[in-house]
């Protein structure tokens, strides 16, 4: 029986992913992401129901507009796979089951879905413009916000390691919002940092520390392709420059996914 109900997860899924794709191209375009009906980009078309649909729809229509004929760009059946993928792992994680839906675990698992929503978009936009979008962070403060005061009535956690890493992280909004804004500066370094302290809330020290060491390899080693490929092509690459294209709120957002999820399953 279990196997229907996580069908039904991994659906629920790619329609999450099927919304991630959406505010991944919509928050650094300035669109509505709640009102504004789906549209193609390239022509406007106005998507139908069966257009709508996670999956099927870009199989069905060959990975091409219905209207224009321009393609559809893979990563959007890519995250939509994968989302519901991340979600199957998350309920089996917790032991979800017909016989195990008990409402604290439920509850757990959906700030567990927000906050990596979250993280998803991030890494969606910081993939594609190299910026941490400030209102997806304001999105993932008010999640870890609402989980403490949950935590605070359901478990009676202590609030002050809390506290201290929320306080960081204002501090550090405010500067690079306010004083930064009126210098007409933006500061990405400042903005990997929020990330991180949001992460070291939600997911704890230990997921953290490991979300950084995966990154830290992931970077060594895209430095010494792109040194291998400069060597190859005879073509001197600063390394300043390399550095300066690094998407790294990207990987320690997928890395940050992934070791939760490892870690997740070594606990259970």
């Amino acid at each position: 029986m279990d196997i229907f109900l996580y069908i039904i997860i991994f659906i629920m899924g790619t329609l999450f992913g099927s919304f991630y794709t959406l505010a991944i191209y919509r928050i650094p375009n300035k669109i509505d992401i709640t009102h504004t009906h789906s549209f193609c980009p390239n022509c406007n078309h106005k998507l139908g129901f069966f257009e709508l649909i996670p999956v099927l729809s870009y199989i069905f229509l060959g990975g091409k507009c219905k209207q224009c004929k321009q393609k559809i760009r893979p990563r959007y059946l890519i995250i939509e796979i994968l989302s519901g993928i991340v979600l199957v792992l998350l309920a089996k994680g917790f032991n979800i089951s017909y016989s195990n839906l008990q409402i604290h675990t439920l509850i757990e698992l959906g700030f567990l879905i927000l906050y990596l929503s979250g993280i998803v978009i991030i890494a969606g936009i910081d993939l594609e413009k190299r910026k941490i979008e400030k209102s997806v962070i304001y999105y993932a403060l008010g999640i870890l916000v609402l989980y403490i005061i949950y935590l605070c009535i359901v478990d009676r956690t202590n609030i002050y390691r809390y506290i201290m890493y929320l306080s960081i992280t204002l501090i550090l909004l405010i500067i690079d919002t306010i004083i930064l804004k009126k210098k007409a500066k933006t500061s990405y370094t400042l903005s990997i940092l929020i990330l991180l302290l949001i992460m070291v809330v939600f997911t704890g020290e230990v997921v953290t520390i490991l979300t950084v060491i995966m990154t830290l390899l992931i970077i060594v080693l895209y430095i010494l392709f792109n040194k291998m490929k400069s060597y190859k092509s005879k073509v001197k690459i600063n390394e300043k420059d390399i550095c300066s294209k690094l998407n790294i709120g990207f990987y320690l957002s997928i890395s940050n996914i992934l070791m939760l999820i490892n870690v997740l399953y070594m606990y259970l």
